[in-house]
């Protein structure tokens, strides 16, 4: 997240998950549903499916939840079907947000997101109004504790884009091809422990607010993106200290 910390980023959205830990299992349960029912429900032969379970797996989502979920793909009925739904707009002061939903009504999805834009004084743009200033990447992050140069050289002849150092944690990004041949570089180097690991929207420039109730308010509006159950992620530009 370019120009502020991604660390502080990281942590606020570690926060926010052990918040409500539930929620979020259930809707990470329902996006390695969607990936395994449409590939297949083997990680080693479904990119999409092995990322996802690396996104749970970072949000420490039980094994067994995990299975259940690929298990379910398996035996699944053809009429149950989600459908992939991307709304882009801005929150307050101009922030631009991203918003990811997995839905079984679209109408519903579309309704619900809209009002959240409208009632946190947002509004709701047309597809990519805002897309463009962001880029998918893939985002790992480890404790500090490390040895610095045997995880920048880990990473980098991995096939990483950038090596960085935080106060509590080394910033690895990737693209998203190589995420997984990164992350797996770091675990057979000795890595037990990772802050997290997903591929991401990362903003190429973000906006910076000075005033404290005008971050409250772009907040307030992806917290309450985020609480909407057909919500899968939200991604916004806001610099975080």
């Amino acid at each position: 997240m370019s120009g502020h910390s991604k660390w502080a980023t990281i942590h606020r959205k570690k926060g926010e998950l052990d918040a409500a830990r539930g929620k979020v299992f259930q809707k990470l349960a329902k996006e390695i549903y969607v990936a395994a029912k449409q590939g297949t429900p083997d990680p080693s032969s479904n990119a999409s499916l092995r990322m996802v379970i690396e996104k749970a797996r970072s949000a420490n989502m039980p094994k067994d939840n995990i299975e259940k979920a690929i298990q379910k793909a398996k035996g699944a009925a053809e009429g149950e079907n989600y459908e992939s739904i991307r709304y882009e707009g801005y929150g307050p002061n101009g922030v631009a947000v991203i918003v990811d939903c997995l839905t079984d009504n679209r109408n519903r999805t579309a309704g619900d997101v809209r009002s959240k834009f409208t009632k946190r004084g947002g509004n709701l743009g047309t597809a990519g109004s805002v897309s463009y200033m962001f880029e998918r990447k893939g985002i790992i992050s480890i404790p500090s504790e490390y040895d610095e140069e045997e995880m920048m050289m880990t990473s980098l002849d991995a096939g990483a884009d950038d090596f960085e150092t935080e106060e509590e944690a080394y910033v690895i990004t990737t693209s998203p091809e190589n995420f997984v041949s990164v992350k797996e570089a770091l675990e057979n180097a000795g890595v037990k422990e990772f802050l997290t690991s997903e591929v991401t929207f990362t903003p190429n420039n973000t906006v910076e607010l000075n005033d404290e109730e005008a971050i409250e308010k772009v907040h307030a509006l992806i917290e309450a993106l985020e609480e909407l159950d057909d919500v899968q992620d939200v991604y916004y530009n806001l610099k975080e200290d």
